[in-house]
C-alpha cells in the first residue's frame, strides 16, 4: 500500500511578496486552475494513488489545507500539526509512525507540496520503479536529470548502478549529496553526467525508515514517538505534542538518514520538473507570449522581453525591460533583474527586521470562516471588509479596547450583540460597544460582505477574548 505523505510546511519566501509567512507558495495559485498543493494531490490522483494522503502541515495553516482538500474533493488519513518546524527528518518519522499504525507494510511516498512535474508518465514510472525498490528495503530518492548548470538546487552523485530490470529507469547507490553550488561547480556538476538534481522527493516501507531513523538519530524517533502519542484529535486535526515535538532535532532526511544509510538509492526521474523555489523558475515553466514573457493580471507593456510580470489587484505598465520580474500585490512590489531574483532572500530578512506586517500577511487574512481585507487604518480606527462563508460563524468574542460598527453589504447577518440576536440584511448596520460580547454569523446560502469600521486607542488582532468557537481556537488571541 502506498500512502503519500505530502510535506506542507515551508515557508516559500523566495516568491514574496505573493507568498507570506501566513499564507505560503503551496498554498497560492499561480496561474493554473490550483493551487501548487492542490496540484500535487490532483496529480497522484491521476496516477491512480488515490489512497488517502498524510498531510504535514504548520498548525497555523491548518484550516487552509482543510478547506483546500474539501475544494477539490480529497480526504486525508490525517492532518498532522507541527508546533514548531523541525525540518523533514522529524516530519517523515512522526508520519512513518502515524502510517505503521496502519499497516506495517505501508510504502509511503514523500512529497513537497509545492513542485511544478509537467511529463506525467516518466514520474509515473519512476513512482512504481521506486516502490519496487522500497519493498526490497531500499530509501529511495528521486534525482532529476539536469537541464543546466542550476545553482538554486542541490546534487546528488551517483554511486555504483544498481542491477537493473528491463525497462527500469536507471538506478545508482549514493555516493553524497551536495549543497547548492556556485555557477562554476554546477557546470561542472552537469559536465560530468555524474550528478542529478536532489528533487526532495522519498521512497521508502514506512517500518524502514523508523529503524533507520532508530538507527542514526534516536532522539528524533523517541521526541516523534511521545509527540504522536501524547497529540491528541481537533476536529479533523491532530496535533503533535507540543513539548515532546518541540524538544525534537531539527534535521533533514538528507542529513540525518540518507547521507548515513548503506539502504539509500537513487533513480533518474527525466521528467520536466521544477521546485518553483524562485521568480525565475516560474519564467521557466510559464506559458510564453511573442515577447517571451509571462503575464499574470492586467498589464501592459511596451518594449518589454523575456520577463515575468505579475498583477494582483491594480493595473502594472513598464516600458523597455529585459529579462526581468515584476510583482505587484496589494501592499507590496518586487522588481528585480531575473538573474538576481534569488537575492529576495535579503530582502525579506532585512524587512523581517523591521518588523514589517507585508512579510507575515497579505493585506487580505483568511480565516476558517472566511477571510477579511484592510481597507484604511490610522491610529484610532480601522476599516476592514468581512467575507463570511455560507453556515459559517466567528467566535463569541469580546474587546476591552475597540468598539465596532457593521454594515452590511450582501447577504444576511444573524448578530448576537450581548442578550440580544438578530437578522441584518443589506444596508441594515449595527453598533458594538467596547467590551460586549458579540458573534458574527452568516446563516444564508451566499457569502455574507459586510464593512466594519473598528474605533478605540488599540486595534490589533490580540485583542479578542474567546468565550465559544466551534474551530477550537479558544486558548490562542490571534484573528
Amino acid at each position: 500500500m502506498i500512502i503519500p505523505v505530502i510535506l506542507a510546511g515551508g515557508s516559500g519566501t523566495r516568491l514574496w511578496p505573493l507568498s507570506r509567512q501566513l499564507y505560503p507558495k503551496q498554498f497560492l495559485n499561480l496561474g493554473g486552475g490550483h493551487t501548487l498543493f492542490q496540484e500535487t494531490l490532483l496529480r497522484l490522483k491521476n496516477m491512480g494513488l488515490a489512497r488517502p494522503p498524510i498531510v504535514i502541515c504548520n498548525e497555523e495553516h491548518r484550516f487552509i489545507v482543510a478547506e483546500q482538500l474539501q475544494l477539490i474533493d480529497i480526504s486525508a488519513n490525517t492532518i498532522l500539526l507541527e508546533p514548531v518546524v523541525r525540518n523533514t527528518a522529524p516530519a517523515l518519522a512522526v508520519s512513518a509512525l502515524k502510517a505503521v499504525k496502519d499497516d506495517s507494510n505501508a510504502i509511503l511516498l514523500a512529497l513537497p507540496s509545492d513542485h511544478f512535474i509537467g511529463n506525467l508518465k516518466a514520474f509515473q514510472k519512476a513512482i512504481q520503479e521506486g516502490a519496487d525498490l522500497a519493498a526490497q528495503n531500499h530509501l529511495v530518492t528521486f534525482g532529476v536529470v539536469p537541464l543546466a548548470p542550476e545553482t538554486g538546487y542541490g546534487y546528488i552523485r551517483k554511486g555504483p548502478p544498481l542491477a537493473a530490470k528491463a525497462n527500469m529507469s536507471a538506478a545508482w547507490q549514493i555516493d553524497r549529496f551536495v549543497e547548492k553550488p556556485d555557477l562554476a561547480l554546477a557546470s561542472g556538476y552537469v559536465a560530468s553526467g555524474e550528478y542529478l538534481w536532489n528533487s526532495g522527493i522519498f521512497m521508502f516501507k514506512a517500518s524502514k525508515l523508523i529503524e533507520e531513523v532508530n538507527n542514526f538519530t534516536p532522539a528524533i524517533i523517541n521526541a516523534c514517538e511521545a509527540a504522536l502519542e501524547k497529540g491528541q484529535s481537533d476536529l479533523d486535526f491532530y496535533r503533535l505534542d507540543v513539548d515532546s515535538f518541540t524538544a525534537c532535532p531539527s534535521d533533514s532526511i538528507d542529513y540525518a538518514i540518507m547521507e548515513k544509510t548503506s539502504c539509500g538509492v537513487m533513480i533518474a526521474l527525466d521528467s520536466d520538473w521544477n521546485d518553483l523555489g524562485s521568480w525565475d523558475a516560474l519564467w521557466q515553466v510559464g506559458q510564453k507570449d511573442d515577447n517571451n514573457n509571462v503575464l499574470y493580471g492586467d498589464i501592459s507593456l511596451q518594449g518589454v522581453t523575456n520577463s515575468f510580470v505579475h498583477a494582483s489587484s491594480r493595473l502594472v505598465t513598464a516600458i523597455g525591460l529585459d529579462n526581468h520580474v515584476i510583482v505587484e500585490t496589494g501592499d507590496a512590489v518586487f522588481i528585480s533583474p531575473r538573474d538576481r531574483v534569488q537575492q529576495i532572500k535579503a530582502v525579506v530578512e532585512h524587512l523581517n527586521k523591521e518588523n514589517r506586517p507585508e512579510v507575515i500577511t497579505h493585506k487580505t487574512v483568511y480565516r476558517p470562516w472566511g477571510s477579511y481585507s484592510n481597507i484604511e487604518e490610522s491610529d484610532c480606527f480601522q476599516v476592514k471588509r468581512i467575507t463570511v462563508k455560507p453556515n459559517a460563524k466567528l467566535s463569541l468574542q469580546k474587546h476591552y479596547h475597540r468598539a465596532e460598527h457593521w454594515v452590511v453589504v450582501k447577504g444576511t447577518a444573524l448578530v448576537t450583540r450581548g442578550e440580544e440576536k438578530f437578522i441584518l440584511k443589506e444596508d441594515q448596520s449595527t453598533y458594538i460597544p467596547l467590551g460586549t460580547t458579540h458573534r458574527l454569523e452568516n446563516p444564508g446560502k451566499i457569502p455574507l460582505e459586510l464593512i466594519e469600521i473598528q474605533s478605540g486607542r488599540y486595534l490589533r488582532e490580540d485583542d479578542i477574548v474567546r468565550m465559544d468557537d466551534i474551530y477550537g481556537r479558544i486558548e490562542k488571541k490571534s484573528g
